[in-house]
């Protein structure tokens, strides 16, 4: 086959005649950049990795050749085909887009994640499966059950490995991986490409090949198709500062993005009450709860999502056109996901980031690894809201003019224009309308923030989650259920200089504070009181330690052990991520 141009089809592309039709009747026009390059590789047998952006059409590259190979007439119950992705969310989407891309071929396509009875799981395989879409840890669930037999899989595709990575699946995917045959063909996507995905595709790709498809470029003078703006607040107007910004910029549907999960429920009641139809979505919720919310949000029920980064993550909505950061991401990898969900298929989205002033160096970071300008604005004063309110009013009161049956009004107005003039009626009438539509006006000015260049800063470093040294030490990030006391349930908060370790072991092991303070003081010179802040996941745990310690520490733990295991800590990698 000729390479591909931006005149392919999808005929062009050797894909079998069912497929093809399969997309015509989807409305699927033409491939995207993404699809043109990988699938005649895919279809030849090819290892790929691949980096595009989410929105980009990466599950219909790897699905079709997936499905290329589908033999309706002689198949066997054993899958063929597995998908490894982050969340259940997106298992349930790339499972229905599979299975419609694949209806023409009989194809049996299963979605495997937490929160489902693993009984209907285990009856579907039983029947058996073609294709599995499957989030890391119930896969290995499963195969630790022996109830996916791998020995008939031909492709395994890793769909949003960085994002399985920062989640903390690396072992998981090692092991998945490891136990595949391996004659399988391997396809590893992924919308960055850090230091980590390379290293995990020299480990499990043979030759692969590669695939970066950049973002497109804007021509001179073209607006972007996603506006990037930030307002520097202080911590205690946020809450205010977003409501103000929401009302000006009046998004269709929107996402925001906060640390945790109390912040999320607290956020979502602030919102309802300043008029907003806002819902909650975070890990402390049931499937049936989150599946409740996102039906309410699709439908067009709710204005606003609020949620944590990774309950969101996965998520397809149409109408989105805006993304709000609560809080500055600490990692620019983070910041480009988010974005990523506005803006899609040529349609333009606004991504608002609310940082607090010592947070700014961390937006300067993001500008320089994404090469993306984030427009400093300044955060609506009361006469801003005012003016937008005003010109709310004057587009419902024309809305209602020119579509609306008023004569059964006229009576109104007429009985009315025997006692008053008639402009001052209609000012009556502007102004009920105003006070309807509009709510409660604010009577607090927001402060104008000074931003503190870096010279300024020598004394305010961020600490690891990117927060100021002084800023709140108890919110730690998306842990809703984390132990965060040391002995005597005594806060042991010790300050900037010091750094955390990350201990593979966790509640899932019994661990308790204990055990970790006890493990650490007992093979190095440290006391009990020198030991700051510890988390407690259900998988591994955090430990603020000394900086000048850390080393010491990993070295000395890998000659003993914990409950029996041996736990070598490393330094912490960002792994602020629910479970």
């Amino acid at each position: 086959m000729d390479q591909p141009t931006d005149n392919t089809t999808f005929a062009d592309l050797a894909l079998r005649p069912e497929l093809v039709e399969a997309l015509a009747s989807l409305g699927y026009e033409e491939p995207t950049p993404i699809q043109r390059e990988s699938i005649p590789p895919l279809i030849a047998g090819q290892d790929l990795l691949g980096q595009a952006a989410t929105g980009t059409g990466k599950t219909a590259a790897f699905a079709l050749p997936m499905l290329q190979n589908l033999d309706p007439d002689n198949r066997s119950k054993n899958p063929t085909g597995l998908i490894l992705v982050p969340t259940r969310e997106l298992a349930m989407q790339v499972s229905e887009a599979v299975h419609k891309y694949g209806r023409a071929l009989g194809a049996r396509v299963l979605p495997i994640y937490g929160g489902q009875p693993i009984g209907r799981q285990l009856q579907a395989l039983g029947r058996g499966v073609d294709v599995v879409v499957a989030t890391p840890g119930r896969a290995v669930d499963h195969i630790k059950r022996g109830t996916i037999p791998l020995k008939d899989i031909v492709m395994v595709v890793l769909d949003e490995a960085d994002e399985m990575l920062d989640m903390g699946f690396a072992e998981d995917l090692d092991a998945i991986l490891g136990a595949l045959p391996d004659t399988r063909q391997t396809v590893l996507f992924s919308a960055t490409m850090p230091k980590r995905i390379e290293s995990l595709a020299r480990r499990h790709l043979t030759n692969p090949t590669t695939i970066r498809i950049e973002a497109p470029v804007v021509a001179k003078g073209d607006a972007p198709k996603v506006r990037q703006l930030a307002f520097i607040v202080p911590r205690s107007h946020k809450s205010a500062a977003l409501g103000r910004i929401l009302d000006v910029e009046s998004p269709t549907a929107a996402i925001v993005f906060c640390r945790t999960r109390h912040e999320v429920d607290q956020l979502t009641e602030t919102l309802n009450g300043r008029g907003y139809r806002a819902e909650a979505l975070h890990g402390g919720m049931n499937q049936e709860g989150r599946d409740r919310v996102m039906a309410r949000v699709r439908s067009g029920n709710a204005d606003l999502l609020i949620a944590t980064d990774v309950a969101a993550r996965g998520l397809d909505i149409d109408h989105l056109t805006h993304v709000v950061n609560y809080d500055v991401p600490s990692a620019p990898e983070s910041y480009v996901h988010r974005i990523g969900r506005v803006g899609r298929a040529g349609r333009e989205g606004v991504a608002i980031t609310l940082a607090e002033p010592r947070e700014h160096r961390l937006l300067e970071n993001i500008q320089r690894v994404t090469g993306d300008k984030i427009a400093i604005e300044k955060v609506p004063t009361i006469s801003d809201l005012r003016n937008r309110r005003m010109e709310l009013t004057l587009g419902t009161l024309r809305e209602t003019l020119l579509d609306d049956d008023l004569d059964r009004y006229r009576s109104i107005v007429e009985s009315l224009t025997d006692e008053f003039d008639l402009f001052d009626v209609a000012l009556a009438a502007v102004k009920l309308t105003h006070e309807s539509t509009t709510g409660k006006e604010d009577e607090v000015e927001i402060p104008e923030v000074e931003i503190r260049r870096s010279k300024d800063r020598k004394n305010d470093r961020p600490d690891r989650d990117g927060r100021s040294g002084r800023s709140e030490r108890g919110e730690r990030g998306e842990r809703g259920d984390y132990e965060k006391k040391g002995k005597k349930g005594k806060d042991r908060s010790i300050g900037v200089d010091s750094t955390r370790l990350y201990f593979p072991i966790g509640r899932s092991s019994q661990i308790r504070p204990g055990d970790l303070v006890g493990a650490i003081t007992g093979e190095t010179g440290l006391a009990g009181k020198q030991i700051g802040s510890i988390e407690i996941g259900d998988k591994f745990s955090l430990v603020e330690v000394p900086e000048k310690s850390a080393d010491d520490i990993i070295k000395a733990m890998k000659k003993t052990t914990i409950k029996g295991r041996k736990v070598v800590p490393r330094r912490e990698r960002f792994e602020r991520f629910e479970r």
